[in-house]
């Protein structure tokens, strides 16, 4: 609750102060540079004691408030047109004297006071008003003093009796001359208009004198002439003769010599034409030369860029290519030798698996034959038994008879004989044909029993045959066919 009062104090402060600043501000009055900044009221420390103004031209002031106020005066030049007639002169001839005069508020330190004393609240009519009395009674003053024909004669003089005289009263009250334009000077008796005739009659008569000596010395400067002309016709003929030959002369030479300066001058153009030709054309060989330089390169980066480039391109595909099918050819390669490394491993795992049950076996078989090889050796073959008869079967199990016919005609004596017939010889061929099992036995080293049996062929020991004490075998029958 206390800190309120506080803030509104404060707020209450910044606002004066503000509001105190934009007061000051707007009393800080800048002056313009077509114009007179007047302060009035308070005036202190001016220029001159008892100063009821000060006057600013440019810069800015500051306008106390109460104590002072401002107004401007304006510096637009004022022209005013003088048509000042029947002034009396130095001989009390009264002339006309139209003229214009441009005026304007002073600058001038001393003479701005008097304007902002003098002028202040007046507008640019009124002062113009007021110039023109103070013009016209000057101008009075100046011509009273001076004679018609110095005002008639000499203008400049006019003009600048006129400025000093006017230019110190309008000082007075604050005011400039700036220019002074005097028109056509006239008077009412007419004594300019006569000077004028006199001073032109007195003109026409010089000029008429002046003409007559003229004509006379032109006449005797032509009769002079007229003899200096046939004597120096007369010299100047020998002298032409004379001069015609030395200028022939002269002209033989100068035509010589010149065209002698005309040939060296060809000559050295001709030269110079060369020269300047010959370097054109080794300029322009040389441009061509570098045309052709760059052109090259650039036929050749075009090259490079389809070609070789291209070619590069190929090459490198190819390498890569053939790096990855070399590459995958040999992953393929390495995996098919995994693979085929992991099946021959497989395989001689199982082999060795094989073997090694088998090794096993044979060695319970030749522990269960109690240490003999033979009798192991026939278990083995009783155990492939089968297989072989099997395999016997086999040999004529493809064998196709559809009919067979015998003819069978015995000898004499052979029944009583007890010898084969035609159709034991031929059931024995039959069974001949076989593979003999205890030859196949024999050749993987192991000998059959007696009790399996035997049956031999016909071409073997003749006990094999029928037994002990066997005959020859019988003759082939007549005539025995076999159809199928």
């Amino acid at each position: 609750m206390s800190t309120t009062p506080t803030l509104y104090l404060v707020i209450a402060a910044t606002a004066v102060i503000f509001l105190t600043l934009m007061a000051f501000a707007r009393r800080y009055k800048r002056c313009p540079s077509d114009r007179i900044l007047v302060v009035y009221g308070k005036i202190a420390g001016g220029r001159r004691p008892g100063m009821s103004a000060r006057c600013t031209h440019g810069g800015a002031a500051f306008i106390w408030p109460l104590l002072q106020d401002y107004a401007f005066l304006d510096l637009k030049p004022l022209a005013i047109d003088i048509k000042l007639e029947g002034a009396l002169s130095l001989q009390n001839i009264r002339v006309n004297t139209p003229s214009t005069f441009t005026v304007g508020i002073s600058t001038e330190p001393g003479v701005m006071e008097n304007a902002a004393e003098r002028l202040l609240g007046m507008d640019m009519k009124q002062i113009a008003e007021l110039a023109r009395d103070l013009i016209f009674g000057q101008m009075r003053v100046v011509l009273a003093t001076m004679p018609i024909e110095e005002i008639n004669a000499d203008r400049d003089k006019l003009i600048e009796n006129i400025s000093a005289g006017v230019e110190v009263e309008l000082k007075k009250v604050g005011l400039r001359l700036i220019n002074v334009n005097i028109q056509d000077i006239t008077d009412e008796s007419g004594y300019i208009e006569a000077l004028g005739k006199d001073a032109a009659a007195r003109a026409i008569n010089e000029a008429k004198v002046k003409v007559a000596e003229k004509e006379r010395d032109g006449a005797v400067g032509a009769a002079n002439a007229e003899r200096d002309r046939r004597v120096q016709v007369a010299s100047a003929g020998a002298t032409a003769v004379e001069g015609e030959n030395l200028a022939a002369i002269t002209v033989a030479q100068s035509n010589a010599a010149r065209r002698q300066q005309v040939a060296e001058a060809e000559r050295q153009a001709a030269a110079a034409e060369l020269v300047k030709h010959a370097q054109a054309l080794e300029e322009s060989y040389k441009a061509e030369e570098a045309a052709e330089r760059q052109r090259a390169q650039r036929e050749q980066a075009t090259q490079n860029a389809n070609v070789i480039v291209p070619a590069e391109i190929r090459k490198r595909e190819v390498e890569i290519l053939a790096e990855a099918e070399a590459e995958r050819v040999r992953r393929t390669r390495k995996g098919e030798g995994d693979g085929l490394r992991t099946v021959m491993e497989a395989e001689a795992e199982g082999l060795k698996a094989i073997l090694t049950r088998k090794a096993e076996g044979f060695d319970r078989i030749v522990a269960a034959a109690r240490g003999v090889p033979e009798l192991a050796s026939l278990l083995l073959v009783t155990e492939q038994l089968p297989k072989l008869v099997e395999e016997q079967v086999k040999a004529i199990s493809n064998l196709k008879i559809d009919k067979v016919t015998v003819w069978e005609g015995g000898r004499a004596g052979d029944a009583a004989g007890g010898g084969k017939t035609a159709t034991a010889d031929f059931i024995s061929g039959l069974i001949g044909a076989l593979p003999p099992l205890h030859e196949l036995t024999r050749n993987v080293g192991v000998k059959l029993p007696e009790y399996l049996g035997r049956a031999d062929r016909g071409d073997g020991p003749k006990g094999d045959a029928g037994g002990e004490g066997g005959e020859e075998p019988a003759a082939s029958p007549p005539h025995a066919e076999g159809e199928s």
